[in-house]
């Protein structure tokens, strides 16, 4: 049976949770249940905390996880990522009080405060930077003003919380995270099921269907507009002189590709949600 750790809680919990259901795993019903067996599909699932999911995959006491981009890199775990699951971006920057420091290597030396000293330490080492790293499980943007440290690297938005606390950003991106399905090993059977179970679930979310009628002689310029994703389905209809044409096109992108096709002489156009994919 595949052992899978799931975010128990945090910004990852509900949506993992989420894409599980819609990929066709049972989910716990009691929040407070610590693991879920579904034998249907062969899968236990352990609920755990983000941060320790990398420890546990990595040790090989549970086979996947699914958790942060961030934290697999914080935690220094032999876990490595497999597949990124488009969701839980975040962006991490370093800040301090403005004008004070401009370029990364103005923080050789100085004390820089942190969540995530496995991943800052990292970015800093690669870079030739040497820093004294002030390890926080939160708050952070408060260490400057009480003068625990020089400067900060933590999660950005869109910056309003490092201004609400006199701090600016500087130097480069350390890192754009996102969530991720993790792995210590890729020859059991089942990880390759679960990852391609999550990843029709993503195309569902990311694609719909469309379905349009078009005389024979626009059919080339109309495909064009929805090529799909290997090439469009194209049907005879019983006026020889229309087609019927079925693609796959991006969720965003719905309402202007409609648009296009109507103004080329396309009609009967409509589109359907993707409840799952396997692509």
């Amino acid at each position: 049976m595949l052992k899978v750790a799931v975010p128990n809680k945090g910004s990852l919990s509900e949506t993992a949770a989420e894409m599980l259901y819609e990929a066709g795993y049972s989910g716990r019903r009691d929040p407070r249940a610590l693991n879920v067996a579904d034998p249907r599909n062969d899968v236990e699932f352990f609920y755990l905390r983000p941060r320790d999911i990398a420890t546990y995959v990595g040790s090989g006491a549970l086979d996947v996880g699914i958790t942060g981009r961030d934290l697999l890199l914080d935690s220094g775990s032999s876990a490595t990522e497999i597949s990124s699951l488009d969701f839980g971006q975040s962006t991490f920057r370093f800040a301090a009080a403005p004008g004070k420091f401009t370029d990364l290597a103005d923080l050789q030396g100085v004390r820089v405060a942190t969540s995530y000293p496995g991943l800052v330490g990292q970015f800093l080492a690669a870079n030739g930077v040497t820093s004294t790293l002030v390890s926080l499980d939160g708050a952070v943007e408060s260490a400057v003003k009480l003068g625990v440290a020089d400067a900060v690297a933590d999660v950005v938005s869109t910056g309003s919380t490092l201004r609400a606390q006199g701090l600016e950003i500087f130097g480069p991106v350390i890192l754009e995270s996102t969530a991720v399905l993790i792995s210590a090993r890729s020859d059991l059977p089942g990880i390759t099921t679960l990852q391609r179970r999550l990843q029709g679930v993503l195309v569902a979310r990311q694609y719909v269907l469309i379905d349009y009628d078009v005389p024979v002689a626009l059919l080339d310029v109309a495909t064009q507009v929805t090529p799909g994703i290997e090439s469009p389905t194209v049907s005879p209809l019983h006026d020889p002189e229309w087609v019927a044409v079925r693609a796959m096109v991006p969720r965003t992108e719905t309402n202007h590709v409609m648009d296009r096709l109507y103004e080329l002489g396309a009609r009967a156009i409509l589109v359907s949600s993707i409840h799952a994919a396997r692509i």
